[in-house]
């Protein structure tokens, strides 16, 4: 099949005869390349990088500590800081002292974060459902549940799907 924005044959997509580990391997690597590539063209609409917009987006559900952003983001703390720092600077986000800890602090969304993570969440979205467009309502369901159990068992977890709400 050729893509008629890239012009380029994709390669033929894998189906429930070919589902051996290898299969799912290739076709879990594509699609982790195809929502990069989402990130990247939902971020680029509003000035953001693709690591932006995870950010924003996992502060959607609320403020969230250093360390926990960490292992969602899988990153780093010095890769982390930057991160934080370059959108603090833009007002998107705030640090705020964690009541529990007082050494440390959690990074919430300003008013102006809050608005940006909305709209780039929702491009994101649009861009997942103008994919999914061709599938039927059961199939986006088992999709939905076979990715969650696949999440489950990761041993890095990214953020709970509350951080991620759905938009009407």
């Amino acid at each position: 099949m050729t893509s008629e924005r890239t012009g380029r044959t994709a390669p033929a997509a894998a189906t429930s005869v070919d589902a051996g580990p290898a299969a799912l391997a290739s076709a879990l690597v594509r699609l982790t390349h195809t929502l990069q590539h989402v990130l990247a063209e939902a971020g680029r609409d509003h000035g953001l990088t693709p690591q932006q917009v995870q950010l924003l987006c996992a502060l959607s559900s609320g403020p969230v500590g250093m360390s926990e952003l960490s292992r969602w983001l899988r990153l780093g703390k010095s890769g982390l800081t930057g991160l934080v720092d370059r959108v603090e600077r833009r007002g998107l986000v705030a640090r705020i002292p964690d009541a529990d800890d007082g050494r440390a602090c959690r990074i919430a969304l300003t008013a102006a974060g809050e608005e940006l993570a909305g709209r780039a969440h929702a491009g994101v979205t649009a861009r997942i459902a103008a994919m999914a467009a061709g599938l039927a309502a059961g199939e986006r369901a088992a999709l939905t549940d076979a990715v969650a159990r696949l999440l489950d068992a990761a041993p890095c977890q990214s953020p709970s799907p509350e951080a991620w709400p759905e938009q009407a």
